[in-house]
Parts: structure tokens; C-alpha cells; sequence
């Protein structure tokens, strides 16, 4: 698949036919009409013998979807040796064979459904190994960066701004956007970000992580297992995303529009070099809307 959107390592590509169908139905007059409509199909991910978990997906990138799943479960290591990587596509199955015996049985037995969208899944104990987790990475974040990702990513060509009901995940490097993962949940999202990380052996430590979605436990809980040291929003926060961030010394920003953000931990890394009167704000009643669903949470 070739990638749109050349500034990007790797990108949306919103024309990809097996990404969306066409449905038939009528408007608010009753009208007739045809519109496109995102898909998904399930995947089951298998580590060497062992099935682990079936979950629902736009199906584009199953192979660092997979990685990526594993590695934020911890049930594949930083130093493991990922041997191959299979997809059967009739089958909806991608099997991830590693040179290191693996065996999660007992894990499997202990679960948590997270508050992401399509119920991402936790296993085992890997709220033990988060609290063990600290970002110390010396990365900063000035504020023109941060306003020159919220323009480059929200002028994207991309599978949201076509149909909708998805959620996007942007790696990021100063004020450039790197790579950009769709799904229909963000965990899945950022899953695909981890497991090309991986695969290409990118460092996390400079980097920024951007999400379309809300500042869940999920989403702080996966960028600090990723080591990415700040993580940013259009959306908002939960009271457990941000005492985790504050735990770990992650750096949050959610409400990201316009020329507003808010800061709620790792405020040291934040450099405000932006001359605000040069950066455009939303319209009024956005801001309204805005500030309305910021009291509501």
C-alpha cells in the first residue's frame, strides 16, 4: 500500500477498499442515499502455539497490531527475537512466533477490560509492572510544536475525516508528525505504533505520542510501557489517566484546540516559546462546545 501523505513515515491511507463499504440508507428528509461506512473484522493474535486474544479491527497493519499487543502486555520482551510473523487472511489470524518458549496460560486467566473503545483488554499483572515504571527522559516539548502538530495532523487526509467512528494515533518528533495509525479503538491504534516501533527499532525516549481520544488509564498506561515521555489530546482526561501519568512523570496535555491546552502533569518539560497572537483559536461556539463537555467530565 502506498502512502498518501509523504511527510509520514507511515500514514492514513483513507482510499484503501478494504478499509470501508458503501451502504444505502436516507437523511434527515427521508431522502435516499449512499454512504461509506468503516469495517471491521476480528483478528485472533497467536504467540507461537498459544491463542491469545480476538479483537476488532479496521484489519489494515495485523502484523505490528499484533507485535504491538503482545509488547504492551508484556508478554513479548524488548530483547525477544521475533522469528516470523504470519497472517492468514481468510482466516483473520496472525501468529507471531519468537525464538524465546512462551507460555501465558495463567496470565490469560486474570483480565481487566479497560475504558477504551471496543473494550481493550488487559492481562495478568501488568498494573504490578507499571508502578514500577518511571519516565526519566530529559525531552521537552515546546509549546510550537504543539501547535504546529495539532495543524499538520487535523489537515490530514485520513480514514476519520472520510467516513468517522474511528480514532487515530500519531508517533511524533518535535513538530513533526511521524506515523499515524486509524482504528476503531485506540488501544488498537496505539498497538500498531508499538509494534512498528519495534520492528524498526525507533526509540521512544524524543518522541511525542498524540491521540484523538480521551486521556484514559489505557492510553497512560500503554504510552509509559512504550517509554514515550509526553502524550497529548484533543480530548480530555480521567482522574486515574492522570494520577498514573503524575506517578509514572509523564508529561499530559489534553483540550488541545486551537491555542488552548491544558497541562496536568510533567509540566517541567513544557517550554512556552509561542507567540500566541500569531496562533489561530477555534470559532466561538466550538470553544463553547468545548468548555461545555470539559465541565461535563
Amino acid at each position: 500500500m502506498k502512502n498518501v501523505f509523504n511527510d509520514y513515515i507511515l500514514g492514513p491511507i483513507p482510499e484503501t477498499p478494504s478499509l470501508t463499504a458503501s451502504v444505502v440508507g436516507q437523511d434527515q428528509e427521508g431522502s435516499k442515499i449512499t454512504t461509506s461506512v468503516v469495517i471491521e473484522r476480528p483478528l485472533t493474535i497467536f504467540l507461537n502455539s498459544q491463542e491469545i486474544v480476538t479483537v476488532m479491527t479496521v484489519g489494515d497493519y495485523p502484523d505490528t497490531l499484533a507485535v504491538g499487543f503482545l509488547l504492551n502486555q508484556n508478554m513479548l520482551r524488548v530483547d525477544d527475537e521475533i522469528i516470523s510473523i504470519d497472517f492468514d487472511d481468510d482466516l483473520d489470524v496472525v501468529i507471531v512466533r519468537t525464538k524465546r518458549e512462551t507460555d501465558f496460560e495463567q496470565q490469560l486467566k486474570k483480565k481487566t477490560l479497560t475504558s477504551g473503545c471496543a473494550q481493550g483488554t488487559v492481562f495478568g499483572d501488568l498494573m504490578e509492572k507499571f508502578e514500577k515504571i518511571s519516565i526519566g527522559s530529559s525531552a521537552i516539548l515546546k509549546t510550537t510544536w504543539l501547535y504546529a502538530l495539532s495543524q499538520k495532523i487535523n489537515s490530514t487526509p485520513s480514514l476519520y475525516l472520510k467516513v468517522g467512528a474511528i480514532h487515530g494515533c500519531v508517533l511524533c518528533k518535535e513538530d513533526q508528525p511521524l506515523i499515524y495509525m486509524e482504528d476503531v479503538g485506540r488501544h488498537n491504534a496505539i498497538d500498531k505504533i508499538a509494534g512498528y516501533m519495534f520492528l524498526n527499532k525507533i526509540s521512544a525516549k524524543d518522541k511525542i505520542f498524540y491521540t484523538t481520544g480521551r486521556l484514559t488509564s489505557e492510553m497512560v498506561i500503554k504510552t509509559v510501557q512504550m517509554g514515550i515521555p509526553i502524550l497529548v489530546s484533543r480530548s480530555g482526561f480521567t482522574a486515574w489517566g492522570v494520577e498514573l501519568a503524575t506517578e509514572a512523570g509523564l508529561t499530559l496535555i489534553g483540550r488541545a484546540k486551537g491555542r488552548r491546552f491544558t497541562a496536568l502533569s510533567g509540566l517541567e518539560r513544557i517550554i512556552y516559546d509561542a507567540d500566541l497572537k500569531k496562533i489561530d483559536d477555534e470559532p466561538e461556539n466550538i470553544r463553547r462546545k468545548s468548555a461545555n463537555e470539559a465541565n461535563a467530565q
